[in-house]
């Protein structure tokens, strides 16, 4: 049962009406999450949708954005977030297994996406500054600096939601992750 209560889409006024229908115009619905975060912080919920859309015009691929959000998420232990980011992550064309073994942190097969789950895992479990080795590790398969500081953002964005999610015990409203 989530903690703080979202207004309902048809009560809503002011700048939380106003963020539910561009929500609903780009994602077809309001999420559980976004409901609750525009009920009570609507600019809070702005700031962090904008840096969405940074990531999406950003040189992250899709597929590499999900990947990002979907580890930070597993490792956070936030079940929204990984099921939203799994339905997304399939949607992105990432493949039952992929996803499986992203979440588990082993292998996919893939040189680059396994280069990107290792380096994530890697940032978001030790503290203190980066191994250069880790760096190095994620140019010797493309990555470059520009794309770096986007990794870095969409563990930006997916721990602020993690975070809400958690506080908040939000109701999943999405399938289950196979």
């Amino acid at each position: 049962m989530p903690r703080f209560t979202a207004i309902p889409a048809d009560q809503a006024t002011g700048a939380t009406a106003e963020t539910y229908a561009s929500i609903k115009k780009s994602v077809g619905k309001v999420p559980n999450a976004y409901a609750a975060l525009a009920s009570l912080a609507p600019a809070a919920l702005q700031a962090m949708l904008a840096a969405d859309k940074v990531l999406a015009s950003g040189p992250l691929s899709k597929p590499d954005q999900e990947t990002v959000k979907l580890v930070i998420s597993e490792l956070a232990g936030c079940d929204y977030c990984v099921a939203a980011h799994s339905m997304v992550g399939k949607l992105v064309g990432l493949s039952p297994d992929t996803l499986h073994a992203i979440r588990d942190g082993v292998t996919t097969g893939d040189a680059r996406r396994d280069a990107l789950v290792s380096f994530v895992r890697h940032l978001a479990l030790n503290p203190g500054t980066l191994p250069e080795s880790q760096v190095q590790a994620l140019q010797a398969v493309g990555y470059q600096g520009e794309d770096i500081v986007h990794i870095g953002l969409a563990i930006s964005v997916i721990t602020f939601t993690n975070v809400f999610n958690r506080i908040n015990d939000t109701v999943v409203d999405f399938p289950k992750p196979e």
